[in-house]
């Protein structure tokens, strides 16, 4: 359902929420190492957040990522909906143009009805869970980075 870039940005936010504690940055490399995540492709993602505020960055040196907001303040959908948007949320599943705009002489498309159950669920849980919340329901950081 996500993105393949949109579960990076997520264990991105987890691994600096884990790592960068108090201001600290960590750089683009040690955090593509660690997670194993191209660099380029890590680098765009990283400064997406940033430019949202999610997170800071400081080039130079002795720059790098660090979180520009508190752990418990992002929810799942604030990291969805700047990588992938909220199109799963809105569009029809399969593409089809009367489930957006339905009109007197269209059905929606065949999975639309048992699609809508499941689409509020998964907006509700992506909604509702921050990344302090995965945190607390996970293990300690280096079980994270082996996952």
């Amino acid at each position: 359902m996500l993105s393949n870039t949109c579960k990076y940005a997520i264990r991105s936010v987890i691994y600096l929420s884990l790592n960068g504690t108090e201001g600290k940055k960590i750089g683009i490399k040690k955090i593509s190492e660690d997670l194993e995540i191209p660099t380029p492709f890590l680098g765009k993602i990283l400064q997406s957040l940033a430019k949202q505020k999610l997170l800071t960055s400081t080039k130079g040196p002795h720059g790098g990522f660090g979180m520009g907001k508190k752990p418990s303040e992002i929810t799942l959908m604030n990291i969805v909906e700047i990588v992938d948007g909220l199109d799963m949320f809105e569009n029809c599943l399969i593409g089809m143009r009367p489930c957006k705009t339905p009109t007197n002489n269209q059905s929606p498309c065949p999975v639309h009805n048992q699609f809508g159950s499941i689409r509020k669920t998964i907006y509700e849980l992506f909604n509702g869970k921050t990344i302090g919340q995965l945190i607390d329901e996970m293990g300690t950081a280096e079980e994270f980075i082996s996952l």
